[in-house]
């Protein structure tokens, strides 16, 4: 059964009208591309000990969120955080969310198949953001099928051997549906347990769950900050208490990344993309 979908608005569907007009011919890419550095793209690397049994490989995560392909985010930003997934080599490629911004145009989502296409990872795993469901989630779900990629909304995946004692739980998104915490109990014969969800909003669901690692995305750690990396506004229901990096909840160990790519706001300010390697051991 499909989730209940919160109505898209006549407020955001004027506001995407008239960004669609303002940055019309990506100027803001090519803005962004223009400043110096501001292209690169941080890898971030995290080791976590969850007690797998003697023998077991360490499994490797590699981790972007927020794509945002559009005109709003420049090419060369996405060929860095692509060349630093493709070059971790991981043994799982796990997607947060939000691929395109002001519509998943065919040509966007032809980028989208291309560049995930081009990640050597054995297997490849996503969950949909809040613009992926403004636009056509049906059109960027089926464009990752297409190449592999299993989108997981509201369900779990079990490794296959040898990281078969491990889960990937794909959450939905929280600001479009509904987080179905349940869908961890669905696999409860499974030790260790991975969730990936586009927004941190979702930890609050998860509070009483044995799930070891959160992967998200959605703040793109404020976007416009002030210096020392302090976000002005923050589109979460924690505020800024989880706008970006790594954080212990309890027992669980929660990644937010700042994202990749740009949207509302085509600029960012001390707040740099980024992409996520983690070794679980």
């Amino acid at each position: 059964m499909k989730p209940e979908r919160r109505p898209y608005s006549r407020t955001l569907y004027v506001a995407e009208h008239v960004m669609r007009r303002l940055y019309f011919g990506g100027w803001p890419a090519a803005l962004w591309a223009l400043l110096p550095g501001r292209t690169r793209v941080h890898l971030l690397e995290h080791e976590l000990e969850v007690g797998r049994p003697p023998g077991r490989p360490p499994l490797r995560i590699a981790f972007a969120s927020d794509l945002h392909i559009g005109p709003t985010t420049p090419p060369k930003v996405l060929d860095n955080a692509f060349a630093l997934l493709a070059q971790a080599r991981p043994d799982v490629l796990a997607l947060g969310g939000d691929y395109v911004f002001l519509g998943a145009l065919h040509d966007r989502v032809a980028e989208l198949k291309r560049r995930v296409a081009a990640v050597p990872a054995p297997l490849k795993v996503a969950v949909l953001g809040n613009h992926d469901f403004w636009a056509r989630p049906e059109r960027i779900a089926d464009a990752l099928a297409d190449i592999g990629v299993q989108v997981l909304i509201n369900r779990p995946l079990r490794l296959p051997p040898p990281h078969d004692d491990i889960a990937i739980v794909g959450l939905d998104d929280p600001v479009t549906g509904r987080v179905a915490a349940e869908a961890v109990s669905q696999v409860a014969d499974v030790p260790r347990k991975i969730a990936l969800c586009h927004s941190p909003d979702a930890i609050s669901a998860l509070a009483n769950t044995d799930v070891s690692l959160l992967l998200c995305g959605h703040t793109h750690g404020g976007a416009v900050c002030l210096p020392g990396h302090r976000p002005i506004v923050m589109p979460s229901h924690a505020g800024r208490l989880y706008a970006y990096g790594r954080h212990q909840v309890n027992d669980l160990t929660l990644f937010v990344s700042r994202g990749v790519g740009g949207s509302l706001v085509p600029v960012r300010t001390w707040a740099p993309p980024d992409v996520a390697v983690f070794t679980i051991r």
